[in-house]
């Protein structure tokens, strides 16, 4: 199954691409962290243990101490697909950290992005 290749993807390989990204467009590696903690509840010794013990996506979303509640706000479009149709709850939470991602990257709001 295609999602079964990117639940197993590292999580460290991904997310150095994720500030490449972000740095692109002159935002910050701590914004990036900002964003994925926002999402998931990790702390920053959480994000960095989930790094450093290359923990895969299924196991860096099973692992988050609480995704945030206002998640679901999150909308649009990302790798051709609307966030917020996605069935797969999992699939969901990768295409909604892919987003708040792509949000800083256009320059959006830390209030925006975070939905605050």
């Amino acid at each position: 199954m295609k999602n079964e290749r990117v639940y197993k993807m590292a999580f460290s390989r991904v997310y150095p691409l994720y500030i490449q990204k972000a740095e692109r467009k002159g935002r910050s590696k701590s914004e990036v962290d900002a964003v994925i903690c926002w999402l998931t509840g990790y702390d920053d010794a959480g994000l960095e243990e989930q790094i450093d013990k290359n923990a895969d996506f299924e196991t860096f979303f099973a692992d988050a101490p609480q995704v945030n509640p206002n998640a679901v706000k999150i909308k649009g479009v990302i790798c051709g697909h609307r966030v917020e149709d996605i069935e797969d709850p999992l699939m969901q939470k990768i295409r909604w950290l892919d987003k708040l991602v792509d949000e800083l990257a256009k320059g959006k709001s830390m209030e925006k992005i975070l939905r605050s």
